[in-house]
């Protein structure tokens, strides 16, 4: 099956003061996975607004200053719709703990839905993350927060 079009994704790469980041974890149509928040960007929508639109329906939170991190830079077919070619952009978010709290909760669940939880930045581990590209933004990631200033 070949490529007939461009899927154009954003995600949020949120770390607090504490040197933890914040994952989503999801169940939909019958399969779990762990991402950064984020998702698709919309018909006439720019990848800022994208960002903004897609935090504030999964997280009811609103962003006021979010840096430009990383893009693909290479193929990668959509693990939903291998018809599909990702490009996807992750911004980085610095955010005060306190500013968005998580509940504990069981993983994997089978619900449909999602939930977030905070995880260390440098004890999580990279094959807990499911999709190839937020491996290598997660792995880009951690080497500029160890760099010191």
């Amino acid at each position: 099956m070949s490529i007939i079009r461009f899927n154009l994704r954003v995600y949020a790469l949120i770390v607090n003061e504490f040197d933890e980041i914040l994952l989503s974890d999801e169940y939909r149509n019958g399969y779990f996975f762990t991402k950064f928040p984020g998702g698709g960007v919309e018909y006439g929508e720019g990848i800022n607004d994208a960002l903004k639109r897609e935090l504030c329906e999964e997280l009811n939170l609103s962003i006021e200053e979010a840096t430009f991190f990383y893009v693909n830079e290479f193929l990668q077919k959509s693990a939903f719709n291998p018809q599909d070619q990702l490009i996807s952009f992750y911004y980085l978010i610095h955010l005060k703990k306190d500013k968005f709290s998580t509940l504990p909760y069981e993983i994997p669940f089978e619900e449909e839905g999602e939930r977030q939880r905070w995880v260390n930045l440098f004890e999580l581990e990279l094959d807990k993350l499911t999709f190839p590209v937020d491996k290598i933004a997660f792995q880009k990631l951690r080497k500029f927060k160890a760099k010191p200033f």
